[in-house]
């Protein structure tokens, strides 16, 4: 039995690597709000675990003592936003710089303090057991601050829309009841002129647009309410708020553009080919020209695929695949591909993983908006659909347009949709194919009849 035992243990161990330094010149740091513990190799230093304020002075003097010291890795832990100026300050002085997950280094018993666990970043740095998270490049950064900040005005605009339906809904102005879009062309000139004083149904009824089915009776019996003071008072601020916000985003957005600008690096256009109208929301700027000459492919051309969902998953990802491998890889840190939890050769769950990405939701919301589409993605996403709940039909289609996107922007091909006749051919081919296999095994033999017209 012993004998046994050992031949055991030395087939297992026999392909087993030995720990080797991978980086012997790293150095981990704790991330506080106020201070930072900073621990390098022991033999560096007489005091080889220290503490720096969080002021910019300090930072400087951490950097300076990680030169000393010989270090050129540095592992960071991720806390909030508290990592970021000690990130681009030691990224800025030449140092390699992972940001590493706290979740994966906390189940570990007896580090109780900060200077352990600086202590034990080192030591799982040094040895290689540590993966860095994924940034971009410094300028996409910059274009990942312009998109995020402007989706936070948007909201904040669409608040303040809320107010405004509030306060004409305690006036009992039913006007959302007769025009689906409040801020729209004749919402807005009806808003705003009731904060100006009209208060004549019928005069506020002839500022509709042609295009409004309600009739100007409807209009005008909508617009009799009870015309209070503080909710005119509450109305004329949230519509003032609303115009400061739109203020803010065209600042914005000229931002955008000058980034966008900045990052080109190709010459050509995008083809004259007739596209989709763009969002309300969207950029006024030419934001497909400027998209095109940053990724060299036009990203609209996928189905479902608008201009802010481009926007969206550029500024978080950049035009750089290399980062990631293979398509595969890419799926799975925007957290769209199916989970692996197998144990003892069972799979346990194939459920997805949460992630808080927003080019993953941006790309939810593009296969959301499948369901009518006539393309070869259209088809896919109703017949997921059939096969499973809404959830996870909607993920899978944004499986594949990210695997899309990935293939876009790696090989520089344009898309080009086969149509929702081509899916369908395909499928039942795949399907036949399948049916013929299964008769074969059962003995039998299929025999296809010719379909009419």
């Amino acid at each position: 039995m012993a004998q046994r035992n050992r031949s055991m243990s030395a087939k297992l161990g026999k392909g087993r690597a030995a720990l080797t330094l991978t980086h012997p010149n790293a150095a981990g740091v704790d991330i506080g709000s106020a201070s930072h513990c900073v621990a390098v190799p022991p033999d560096r230093d007489d005091e080889p675990v220290r503490e720096f304020k969080s002021f910019t002075a300090d930072l400087e003097r951490l950097a300076d003592w990680l030169k000393d010291c010989g270090v050129d890795t540095v592992a960071i832990e991720s806390t909030g936003i508290y990592w970021i100026p000690l990130f681009e300050l030691l990224d800025a002085r030449g140092f390699t710089v992972l940001l590493v997950n706290a979740r994966h280094v906390k189940n570990v018993s007896g580090r109780k303090s900060d200077v352990l666990d600086c202590q034990w970043l080192q030591q799982l740095m040094t040895y290689g057991l540590l993966r860095g998270a994924f940034r971009p490049a410094d300028g996409v950064c910059a274009l990942r601050s312009l998109s995020r900040q402007r989706e936070m005005l948007l909201r904040s605009q669409g608040r303040h829309v809320q107010h405004m339906q509030k306060a004409l809904t305690q006036m009992n102005i039913q006007l959302a009841n007769v025009i689906s879009d409040v801020v729209g062309e004749t919402g807005q000139k009806i808003l705003r002129a009731i904060v100006g004083g009209e208060r004549d149904g019928q005069v506020l009824a002839a500022m509709k647009n042609a295009r409004i089915r309600a009739s100007r009776e409807e209009i005008a019996k909508s617009l009799q309410g009870n015309w209070r003071a503080e909710h005119l008072f509450a109305l004329k601020q949230a519509l003032a708020l609303f115009d400061f916000i739109g203020t803010q985003l065209t600042e914005c957005d000229a931002e955008i553009e000058a980034q966008m600008k900045r990052l080109q690096v190709h010459d050509a256009e995008p083809d004259k080919a007739k596209r989709r109208g763009c969002a309300r929301n969207a950029p006024k700027f030419n934001l497909r020209e400027l998209m095109f000459k940053m990724c060299g492919v036009d990203l609209t051309r996928i189905d479902g695929i608008d201009i802010t969902t481009a926007l969206t998953v550029i500024s978080e990802v950049g035009p750089d695949m290399s980062r990631f491998p293979t398509v595969k890889h890419f799926a799975a840190w925007l957290g769209l591909c199916p989970g692996t939890r197998i144990t003892g050769s069972k799979v346990i769950s194939g459920k997805t993983r949460r992630v808080a990405n927003r080019a993953a939701q941006a790309l939810r919301l593009a296969a959301a908006a499948l369901r009518t589409s006539q393309s070869a993605l259209g088809a896919y996403f109703r017949r997921m659909c059939a096969r499973m709940d809404k959830p996870k039909a909607v993920t899978a289609a944004a499986h594949k347009l990210a695997r899309l996107i990935y293939t876009l922007l790696t090989k520089g091909e344009e898309y080009t949709d086969q149509g929702q006749d081509y899916f369908e051919e395909r499928y039942r081919e795949r399907v036949v194919r399948q049916l013929s296999q299964r008769a074969e095994k059962l003995g039998l033999k299929l025999i296809t009849i010719p379909q009419t017209a």
